[in-house]
């Protein structure tokens, strides 16, 4: 008989990890919450975007390797994929990790002796301790269950790829849940599985995401400097970056998702008073959004005196990054709220999704011809062709992103 796995939460990680796990054998019990997200998957679809993913999920749901239940089923290694957001109302955001919690409960009475419980979503340092407390507390034999902790490290838009070969850190309670985890990540996993203690392990995800912060935060930094300065920045950047030992990322609006711009609260949280500079690192990308903010609305008001009336802005993106349709802390988004709270219209272009609550969707066509002023927020392929990019250089667009940088750097783009 195959080996059963469980993967608790269906959503950005879990529904492409059961699909990739499903391609090799295994039998894939598939877990959410969300009955719609159930019923679309048990239909061979997908209620998430990303590349490649629907054709794997239909050919896994035909083939009978992946069902999906609202409620845990009996498997061999279960798998906790579920959202850790921040508690609100906190000075300094601290993470939830109620539906981490939940998700041990309801697997307590299904699990053995020898099984696998690995927790992947990102968590604050102690998280996987509490999982083994959470089922010792509610009957199960915690000293004969391998618990351990193996953060996802994949990148929105190349999932598929990434889950299967990035590097894959594990930490375990113990060695024994260590190996036994590392194991079943060897199935599946083509680059180097390194296994540790679970704390590290946990560490080791914020650490991560926590250096990129940094680095981006010191390149939004330099873009509001050099705006100040009239220096292009992302031609700064490309030129800077020739040196040998230099590597600044690109500037934005702010940063999303619920990694980067997550992550580092975890640590900060856990020692405010040895964190400061990661705290900055924080406080500059957030700041960025409200800096972008205020650009635009000080063209706004100019433009509004030449037309009489406050001009319609077309804001091109509202996913937190390009070619994906996830606007989990997506600074595009805020900055469009923030524009539509102060009383403009705003006129949204996103791709990638085919509604939004608070706006009304439209095709670039439209929105270069109804905008008054428009904002590029995300490098969306579908922009960045060059009939469309010159068309948004001609209308006059605000670059936010880098839609009219000079890759190579040296002379710097028409304005």
């Amino acid at each position: 008989m195959a080996q059963r796995i469980c993967i608790l939460g269906l959503g950005y990680i879990g529904l492409p990890l059961a699909a990739v796990l499903a391609r090799h054998d295994l039998q894939i019990i598939g877990v959410d919450i969300n009955q719609q997200a159930v019923q679309t998957i048990n239909q061979g679809r997908i209620h998430i975007y990303e590349p490649g993913l629907e054709e794997m999920v239909r050919t896994a749901v035909s083939s009978g390797r992946l069902r999906a239940y609202e409620k845990p089923q009996t498997a061999d290694t279960y798998l906790i994929c579920v959202p850790t957001p921040f508690h609100a109302g906190t000075v300094i955001p601290q993470a939830n990790i109620d539906y981490v919690l939940a998700a041990a409960r309801s697997i307590a009475p299904l699990v053995k002796a020898g099984d696998v419980i690995i927790l992947e979503s990102t968590s604050p340092v102690g998280t996987t301790e509490r999982v083994a407390e959470v089922l010792a507390e509610a009957g199960a034999e915690v000293a004969a269950l391998h618990i351990a902790y193996c953060p996802e490290r994949v990148l929105p838009g190349r999932i598929i790829e990434e889950l299967t070969g990035n590097n894959r850190i594990v930490g375990g309670l113990n060695k024994a849940a260590a190996r036994a985890a590392a194991d079943f990540y060897r199935i599946f996993v083509t680059g180097e599985v390194v296994e540790t203690d679970a704390r590290t392990a946990e560490m080791c995800k914020l650490a991560e995401n926590s250096f990129r912060d940094l680095n981006i935060a010191y390149a939004n930094e330099l873009s509001m400097i050099c705006d100040r300065q009239g220096i292009d920045v992302w031609n700064l950047i490309a030129l800077a970056n020739k040196h040998p030992r230099v590597n600044i990322l690109q500037p934005g609006p702010g940063v999303g998702g619920h990694c980067i711009a997550v992550d580092p609260w975890f640590i900060v949280a856990s020692a405010p008073d040895l964190s400061p500079l990661i705290r900055t690192g924080r406080e500059v990308n957030n700041r960025k959004a409200h800096w972008v903010v205020e650009k635009i609305v000080a063209r706004a008001e100019a433009l509004a005196r030449e037309l009489g009336r406050p001009p319609r802005l077309s804001c091109y993106g509202l996913a937190f990054k390009p070619d994906i349709d996830d606007l989990r802390e997506s600074p595009a988004l805020e900055i469009a709220g923030d524009l539509a709270r102060r009383g403009y219209e705003v006129l949204a272009v996103e791709p990638n999704i085919t509604s939004h609550g608070d706006f009304r969707l439209l095709g670039v066509d439209e929105a270069l011809q109804q905008g008054d002023l428009h904002l590029i927020l995300v490098k969306h392929r579908p922009f960045a062709e060059a009939a469309v990019k010159k068309r948004l250089r001609e209308a006059g667009a605000m670059d936010f992103c880098g839609l009219f940088a000079s890759p190579g750097g040296g002379l710097a783009p028409p304005p």
